[in-house]
């Protein structure tokens, strides 16, 4: 098996623990589906927010779906000016026989506009 990684993000609507953890765990969810990953197939995931999103870690989502012998970390976006707010984004590393070009890259909603290029 080859080692990959999957991009992904969504746009969270309001800065809510309850709300990013709707999100998030939709995010993952659709990552591992599209993908057709188990959670056995995680190498490590990096989650980011963007500087307007405090009222949670994303990473507390995957522990919720039953990710919890992964390591996960959380680290904070770039403050860019005009960059698009209450963003998170997923870079999962996995295990996979899928050639590079078959990877589904998830961008959830508004996201879309963050990677036009990949996201599928």
């Amino acid at each position: 098996m080859a080692v990959r990684a999957v991009r992904g993000a969504v746009q969270l609507e309001r800065d809510e623990a309850g709300h990013m953890d709707e999100q998030v765990s939709e995010l993952l969810t659709a990552v591992l589906e599209r993908n057709g990953l188990t959670t056995d197939d995680l190498i490590s995931i990096w989650f980011t927010a963007t500087p307007d999103l405090h009222s949670d870690f994303p990473a507390a989502a995957a522990r919720k779906l039953g990710i919890v012998d992964v390591p996960l970390i959380c680290a904070q976006e770039l403050e860019i000016e005009g960059a698009m707010p209450r963003v998170v984004r997923v870079l999962a590393h996995i295990e996979s026989d899928k050639p590079r070009a078959d990877i589904a890259h998830v961008y959830l909603g508004a996201a879309g506009a963050l990677r036009k290029d990949i996201a599928q």
